[in-house]
């Protein structure tokens, strides 16, 4: 008889943002026709730009005509996609050998995909608060976690001690759900930690392009030692608006070397043995975001969401709560007032003012008593919430 993978039963019996689509879905039964303004899930609102609508058009057009159509793809992503990545990097004085960077259809896939690579006996640290999705794909892999805390006395950024030792190190910056930052000599720590005790890190830059104070880093790859001990993972779902087209890419260096095995080669071998690679309208797509109209064109949405998170946190500071600042990511990360604890607060925003947002508990256990607004709603949404959540506030 064929055996399930038992790790399936340790997993929490229900995902976050399905409890939260749970929790809307019975309000709305009770409440039918009420309009929700939704903060939480962190999907964008705004369309592709135009530079990439064009270019997604014109691949749907080489695909009518027989010669310029294409079949397979290569599976690691098309040479020139790869070149524009490796140009993307230098402009911040990072060389990459295009033959470094693979294109995926999106950071969460490839979050999961990468564990592949790695002994399934093995330990990964992982951060709290924290994307549920690292813990996930590690419990199903079977892998042991070490979970290190962070909270408002470190700004949500833990730093490196012998408990944090791991076979893999998870680092997102700017931070997922805190919106916190890693600054240049705290990733440095990190840096010379993993080389020290010859762990990797899993870098997750997918909210790299919101960091707009030039002393933070936006690549791991930054910082002197990372091509031997660091994967860097990067989406185009947030910085492009790609939630519903799904497109990314991985950075895995040829000196990532572990007992004289290569990663790099390694992940050739897993790519071109699992996937028929990302489509070529997509990959004609992703390419129009590093052209200079193309960046842009994204800079003006992502200064759309920075807006909106102004509007939020305005109110914040009117009211006096403690919040991790949206000005280098699309999330705000707000301590939960009167002492409430995160589902509660979300039952409170709920029925009294019909806005949505993610408690901070489904982010693990030092997420209790905070509370994540994401900023990619609508301008309209976004104000009204806003109002909404000043009156509340004021009572």
């Amino acid at each position: 008889m064929t055996a399930p993978n038992r790790n399936y039963a340790q997993l929490k019996d229900a995902y976050l943002f399905s409890n939260i689509a749970a929790r809307t879905s019975a309000y709305l039964k009770k409440h039918p026709g009420t309009y929700l303004y939704r903060m939480g899930i962190g999907d964008v609102t705004l369309p592709l730009c135009d530079a990439v609508i064009k270019a997604l058009h014109e691949a749907v057009d080489d695909q009518a005509d027989q010669a310029r159509f294409n079949g397979y793809m290569p599976e690691c992503g098309m040479p020139s996609l790869r070149e524009t990545i490796a140009a993307y990097y230098r402009k911040r004085n990072v060389r990459l050998d295009p033959e470094e960077v693979f294109v995926s259809s999106g950071a969460s896939d490839e979050l999961g995909d990468i564990l592949d690579l790695f002994d399934r006996l093995g330990s990964s640290l992982i951060m709290e608060p924290a994307y549920p999705a690292y813990v996930d794909a590690n419990v199903m892999a079977g892998r042991k976690i070490i979970h290190l805390p962070s909270g408002k006395e470190n700004g949500f950024l833990p730093m490196p001690c012998e408990e944090a030792a791991a076979d893999l190190i998870y680092l997102c910056s700017p931070n997922n759900p805190t919106g916190a930052v890693f600054s240049r000599d705290q990733l440095e720590a990190w840096v010379d930690f993993a080389n020290d005790h010859g762990s990797i890190i899993l870098f997750d830059a997918a909210y790299e392009a919101f960091i707009e104070d030039d002393t933070l880093p936006h690549s791991i790859f930054e910082i002197p030692g990372a091509e031997t001990c660091a994967v860097e993972i990067c989406s185009l779902s947030k910085t492009a608006g790609f939630t519903g087209t799904r497109l990314g890419y991985t950075v895995i260096p040829k000196k990532l070397v572990r007992e004289g095995v290569s990663f790099n080669d390694m992940w050739v071998r897993n790519r071109t043995t699992k996937t028929n690679g990302i489509s070529y309208i997509l990959q004609k797509g992703g390419a129009a975001v590093f052209t200079d109209e193309g960046q842009r064109q994204i800079k003006e949405n992502i200064q759309y969401y920075k807006e909106n998170a102004k509007l939020l946190m305005e109110v914040f500071d009117k009211a006096g709560l403690w919040y991790c600042r949206g000005k280098n990511a699309p999330y705000i990360w707000l301590k939960c007032p009167h002492g409430m604890d995160s589902w509660t607060f979300f039952d409170y925003l709920l029925s009294e003012i019909q806005v949505v947002g993610t408690p901070g508990e489904g982010f693990g256990s030092c997420g209790e008593g905070y509370f994540r607004f994401s900023t990619f709603s609508s301008r309209e949404d976004t104000k009204e919430a806003a109002g909404r959540l000043a009156e509340l506030l004021e009572r």
